[in-house]
């Protein structure tokens, strides 16, 4: 296995390999022959890059196909065109190759840089530099593509699971998968498993409600999704059901109560869930995507994926997972070979429509109380009775015989809710359920402001005063931000700040509240940085800068703060690091749970 990154300059190109199995590094720079004889003897092996698919193999396919790498890299940079249309010369060059960025979630390898708490520094030699660069440019631009090579590797270990599991798709499904499709994303992986062929049909919005389903409260929701005139996929509906207001779309149903708590006093809370809810709308209700020649394959790895949990065997069902899961969005996705929009849209609509049924139902218990209904789901609560459990218990278990479906029940004793997107509750086990940008659960590849996220689950789930976490800790890693800025800002700035001063407007002769720039701001050669607050006056703020000219502050950031962009690792905290302004802003957020104390 080979990780890779090209450098491309106007007159000057270069690529940084480390071979993995042989622990060697290849530097090679401006030698389309030393690329070949090392591409000859590596063309078995995987090519292993960040964001390669997009850049660096067609670099490498048109350096080796005798092509200026300027070119390809303007088409692809400044065009903006997808690399694969620079040539048809490139599918003559077989490169088995492995793409660690997942292009709908992630924000750059330097976002994962400055995550991993790993030194966070970009080269200065500007990439549109009109000559060959010099010796010393070579040697700078070399040392920072070798950087980036290793932060791939780390990303890519981070994440080796899914590598895993797709070579095991590999193996498992030989008659219609080969190494050769290790570069596939996992949808058209699960697309080609299923042997999928595109179809093209005009029954997008040919609509109907399964017959299971038994709505007379409710039969609004049944309107929505019926009418011609919100066949849009823009479109939406809000209605109230069960005394919380839903909101109804394309994309499934939604509704949460806001600024929510409960410790379970009283009451019992259940999460209901239904178990593979798309997959057996899929079986059970022959929703499967028709482009698949075989449908009953995805009912067969949907079965051994059962029988594989039933086991205890959790690594041996990633694999499956990875079709089981994936399979609803490639029916829905344009350029998949699965596309199947009418069957994609009877899934959302008759997912959401039974949902309404089961809440319906469920309205009946005396006492019920709706607190969370998401695409998959409820949270419920009921009177700390036997009788109410047995009533939920009974109607549930009919509702899953008429709809073939399965609920699994998870009790929980604690809940704090800011809305449907964003809670903290505690289950009767100990297990404890986190989503939303405040509370997630952190990894190492996601690891922005951490000390905030950890005051405030400290706070909700052990009672931990949120003073107690941030003045307690001492490892500065845990106090970063990490900002990024996209291609639409020239640079950022660091410096300065905004002082408000009363004076006459002159149009009006009224007195007036201006605002000036105070101090001097540096323009910065990084534009992903890791920021730190400080209560020193002389650390000014974070600017970005438009490429029109325009300046705004960066989004989240402190007045007052520091940069921080080497290895910060084993790093303690400096005496100018502002605490109060951690603490300030866990008690901001922790207000949206409910929670209004210390502000």
């Amino acid at each position: 296995m080979l990780f890779f990154d090209f450098e491309v300059f106007v007159e000057d190109w270069l690529v940084v390999v480390l071979d993995m199995d042989a622990k060697k590094e290849h530097v090679i720079i401006n030698s389309p022959a030393d690329l070949l004889a090392l591409y000859e003897e590596h063309k078995s092996d995987i090519w292993v890059g960040f964001n390669n698919h997009h850049y660096d193999d067609y670099i490498l396919k048109g350096i080796l196909c005798g092509m200026n790498p300027k070119e390809i890299n303007d088409f692809i940079i400044l065009k903006e065109e997808a690399g694969w249309k620079f040539s048809n010369l490139f599918k003559e060059i077989p490169l088995l190759s492995y793409d660690v960025f997942q292009a709908k979630i992630d924000r750059g390898l330097k976002f994962f840089e400055g995550s991993l708490g790993n030194m966070v520094k970009e080269s200065s030699i500007p990439f549109d530099i009109p000559r060959k660069l010099t010796e010393e440019e070579l040697q700078e631009t070399v040392k920072y593509c070798r950087h980036d090579v290793e932060q791939t590797v780390e990303v890519f270990m981070e994440r080796k699971s899914d590598f895993d599991a797709i070579i095991s798709l590999i193996q498992m499904f030989p008659e219609s998968l080969s190494i050769k499709d290790i570069g596939l994303t996992k949808a058209q992986i699960s697309a080609k498993i299923l042997e999928c062929e595109r179809v093209s049909r005009n029954d997008e919005f040919d609509l109907f409600v399964l017959p299971c389903i038994d709505i007379k409260k409710y039969k609004k929701a049944i309107d929505f999704f019926l009418n011609p005139d919100n066949h849009d996929y823009s479109n939406k509906m809000t209605m109230m059901i069960a005394g919380l207001e839903h909101t109804l779309a394309w994309g499934g149903i939604h509704a949460g109560k806001e600024k929510y708590m409960n410790l379970g006093k009283g009451r019992q809370i259940w999460h209901v869930d239904v178990a593979s809810f798309y997959p057996r709308l899929m079986i059970f209700h022959d929703l499967l995507t028709r482009n698949s020649r075989k449908p009953e394959k995805f009912k067969m790895i949907y079965n051994r994926r059962i029988e594989l949990k039933h086991a205890g065997k959790k690594k041996e069902q990633a694999p499956l997972k990875i079709v089981i899961n994936g399979t609803y969005g490639i029916s829905k996705a344009k350029t998949s070979s699965a596309y199947d929009p009418r069957n994609a849209n009877l899934i959302c609509m008759n997912g959401q429509l039974m949902l309404v049924d089961l809440i319906e139902h469920l309205e009946k218990i005396d006492g019920f109380e709706l607190i969370q209904s998401n695409t998959d789901g409820l949270i419920v609560s009921l009177p700390d009775t036997d009788e109410a459990f047995e009533q939920m218990d009974d109607i549930c278990f009919e509702w899953e015989k008429r709809c073939n479906m399965e609920l699994e029940f998870d009790e929980i004793s604690s809940i704090w809710e800011k809305d449907v997107n964003n809670y903290v509750f505690i289950f009767s086990n100990g297990k404890i359920e986190r989503k939303g940008a405040y509370v997630k659960e952190l990894s190492a590849l996601d690891y922005d402001l951490p000390i905030v996220n950890k005051a405030i689950v400290n706070r909700l789930v052990k009672g931990i005063p949120i003073e107690h976490t941030i003045m307690g800790c001492n490892d500065l890693k845990e106090f970063q931000m990490i900002k990024k800025i996209s291609s639409k800002y020239k640079c950022l700035l660091h410096g300065g700040y905004w002082e408000k001063y009363k004076g006459i407007n002159p149009s009006t002769g009224r007195l007036k509240t201006f605002s000036k720039f105070v101090g001097n701001a540096k323009e910065m050669n990084e534009r992903c940085v890791r920021v730190f607050a400080s209560t020193s006056l002389q650390d000014g703020g974070l600017w970005k800068i438009k490429n029109d000219g325009s300046q705004a502050k960066v989004e989240g950031t402190p007045e007052h703060c520091f940069i921080f962009n080497e290895g910060v690792n084993g790093v303690t905290v400096p005496s100018k690091l502002d605490r109060k302004w951690y603490i300030q802003t866990a008690y901001d957020r922790i207000a949206g749970f409910g929670i209004d104390e210390g502000r």
